[in-house]
């Protein structure tokens, strides 16, 4: 049994966050109360007596991390962090969601001390906690893996809140099943259990039984009943808690019967309290039933609020204890140590960049295999892997373990997971697009590292979700998609990207890159490691001719987003052809077919746009002169978005149908990805200009 002191004060506590959630909601006017009323005593017990945090420190690397996945709860975090003095105060509950509040609808990531991932999304909350407790495991292995569990600095938990609606996305499935084939036993979710949703009973769309499927994931299990008058028993869930924290090779998933909205007289366990205010005269209800004045709003005494701030002592001195573990693991480890210090710095070493055969025709999927090996040999916090498509996204760090507990068994002969350890780099998602961006999003917000994953690029509409996510909190992650366009050939139009890189294009805060060939493909890695910004890879299947760079622009250049890499005759285009990815190689073909006529080109190699769009606008005007209105862009995909590149007088050479099954040189042909085309579209916009 858990031994834990609580008072009467506690539960004045917890019933004063009751009636801050619904006096917050009521205030102004939408949000929703009920689950932040039937959680209050949860979510008290958790910050009071078991979660390890210092909320005079809350960056301090041995916090345990807590994720509310069912973000629309957020007052459940907000009065926790009030209460426990992360900065929040009263008048940032009052000002809950008006413009501008520390308190918005949603939990946001950099937005809130305390907040450590962005939720809302339904299911990505508890998903991107899977790879927060992937990287306490793997950073536990880089610093201290020899140290008995719990002993070390790096030990950690990872506490989940989750609700009906994160349970019933396909998303937490995948990743739920992932922690369970990955015995994460410092992990623990709080399933709050209430059978209302938005519809209201949930019955009518969810009546498995969860607890049995967690079971079947391979995770811990237990139920946690309320009392009869609805609140929480909370010295059950205590015991549950210190129970689940005492499972070390398994995930933890407690079941917790609640009632939405309790004590509500009229509305608990309605929809309506839900996703609504519950109106002046229901809130007074509920102030009279837990023993509060109905005409006083946010009651919060200095008695209820003092006895709550003691956590920060508590924190504090939980801080100085590991100070001192910490301290001696530094003395022990001066060379760890000065890893830490150099990743916590954010400066990455030097990295030597593979070198590529002028001429030779490589795959900018198979350039990105030789950059991510020397990423790799030179940046220990460097590590990721595919859902399943590693032999075709050619992402396997060579000679790295699998990240996979000891026990799991393997075909010896394995090409892909083989050798593997608790800690090893090379990541494994199975088909779960969608779960591999939230658990990249977890493994990067932890802290201390740089992860990727990889897919087709077309199955990126798969984990979008996931990477909508990134852009928002500005995750370091980098999204590896191949087999970029219709050179997928065969595989026919399931799997041929159309849309999609101006899809991701028209995300705010994303980066999507399109190298022109292998150097190029090398050079965007170290770029997008170095930005440290959310960045999408789009590399191709087929090969492309490695730019000849003593002769041409440096492929450095790419940092700018676009550059001029073959400059028109005498330096004064008469048209420019703009190209990205392998077609970059057709517009060079072209500016020599174009010169033969007396027409002089200028090859603009534009990789990522969001990179070009933050340049001076000098350094715009030089790459593609207003002057210069005959322009043509090249590209294997949609041409939506060129023509703000291309003006009025320019020809788009695209592609905005499906595609077909058949080989991909021949469908590049068909649909006018020659140099022939390139040329003849540059007339075009020659005479276009003229008119």
């Amino acid at each position: 049994m858990s031994n834990i002191e609580w008072t009467e004060l506690d539960d004045r506590a917890v019933d004063t966050a009751r009636i801050l959630a619904a006096d917050a909601v009521q205030r102004t006017g939408n949000g929703h109360p009920g689950t932040a009323m039937s959680l209050a005593p949860a979510a008290y017990l958790l910050f009071q007596k078991f979660l390890r945090h210092d909320p005079s420190d809350p960056n301090w690397l041995g916090r345990d991390r807590f994720v509310l996945s069912n973000g629309h709860s957020s007052l459940t975090l907000y009065t926790e962090l009030f209460f426990s003095g992360y900065g929040l105060e009263l008048s940032d509950l009052e000002n809950f969601r008006k413009a501008g509040s520390l308190t918005p609808g949603h939990p946001e990531f950099g937005h809130t001390k305390g907040v450590e991932t962005t939720t809302g999304p339904l299911g990505q909350g508890l998903s991107t906690a899977v790879g927060m407790a992937y990287a306490q495991r793997y950073e536990r292995g880089l610093f201290d893996p020899d140290a008995a569990p719990g002993e070390s600095p790096f030990d950690h938990h990872v506490y989940v809140f989750c609700g009906d609606g994160d349970l019933e996305e396909g998303i937490t499935s995948e990743a739920s099943s992932l922690a369970g084939v990955q015995e994460l036993g410092n992990m623990t979710v709080i399933w709050d259990d209430n059978h209302i949703s938005i519809e209201d009973d949930t019955a009518i769309a969810f009546n498995e039984n969860v607890v049995e499927r967690y079971k079947a994931y391979g995770w811990h299990t237990q139920k946690v009943d309320m009392n009869r008058d609805g609140s929480v028993n909370v010295q059950a869930l205590a015991d549950a808690l210190e129970e689940a924290r005492n499972v070390h090779d398994k995930p933890s998933f407690i079941q917790l019967r609640t009632i939405i909205g309790w004590p509500a007289p009229d509305l608990q366990n309605t929809g309506k309290a839900h996703g609504a205010a519950l109106g002046a005269d229901e809130v007074a209800k509920v102030k009279e039933v837990l023993g509060f004045d109905p005409d006083v709003d946010f009651p919060v005494t200095q008695e209820v609020l003092t006895h709550a701030r003691r956590v920060r002592d508590r924190g504090i001195a939980l801080h100085e204890q590991w100070n001192v573990t910490f301290a001696a693991w530094r003395e022990a480890n001066p060379d760890k140590a000065a890893l830490l210090d150099r990743i916590q710095s954010g400066v990455l070493p030097e990295i030597d960049l593979p070198e590529f055969e002028v001429g030779a025709s490589i795959a900018t999927r198979k350039a990105s295999h030789a950059a991510i090996q020397a990423i790799a040999a030179a940046v220990p916090e460097f590590l990721g892997g595919s859902a399943d498509l590693a032999g075709s996204n050619l992402t396997t760090i060579e000679g790295a373990p699998s990240f996979l507990p000891s026990n799991i068994k393997v075909k010896s002969d394995s090409p892909f997971a083989g050798p593997h350890s608790p800690h090893g780099r090379v990541l494994h998602f199975g088909i779960r697009e969608h779960a591999m961006g939230a658990i990249v999003n977890g493994l990067s917000l932890d802290g201390l590292l740089k992860p990727f994953g990889g897919t087709f690029f077309v199955f990126s509409d798969y984990m979008r979700g996931a990477v909508r996510l990134s852009a928002l909190m500005e995750a370091r992650v980098i999204f590896v998609w191949t087999h970029d366009s219709l050179g997928v050939g065969e595989d026919g139009p399931t799997h041929q990207p159309i849309a999609q890189l101006w899809a991701f294009r028209a995300m705010p805060q994303f980066n999507m890159a399109r190298p022109a060939d292998a150097t190029e493909t090398a050079a965007v890695w170290k770029i997008a490691l170095e930005r440290g910004t959310p960045t999408g890879l789009a590399l191709s299947r087929q090969g492309t001719p490695v730019i000849d760079r003593e002769k041409f622009a440096s492929a450095d250049e790419a940092a700018r987003g676009a550059y001029i890499l073959s400059e028109a005759a005498g330096g004064q285009p008469d048209v420019l052809l703009l190209a990205t990815g392998t077609e970059v190689g057709l517009a060079m073909t072209a500016q020599e077919q174009l010169a033969g006529d007396g027409i002089n080109a200028r090859v603009v190699s534009m990789p990522c746009l969001e990179w070009f769009e933050e340049q001076e606008q000098a350094y715009k005007d030089e790459v593609l002169p207003p002057s210069v209105k005959a322009r043509v862009s090249v590209e294997a995909g949609a041409t939506v978005g060129w023509w703000k590149y291309i003006g009025d007088a320019g020809v788009p050479i695209g592609i905005d149908h499906f595609g077909e099954s058949a080989d991909g040189s021949y469908l590049m042909k068909k649909y006018g990805f020659t140099a022939e085309h390139v040329t003849a579209a540059a007339m075009e916009s020659i005479e276009n200009a003229k008119g």
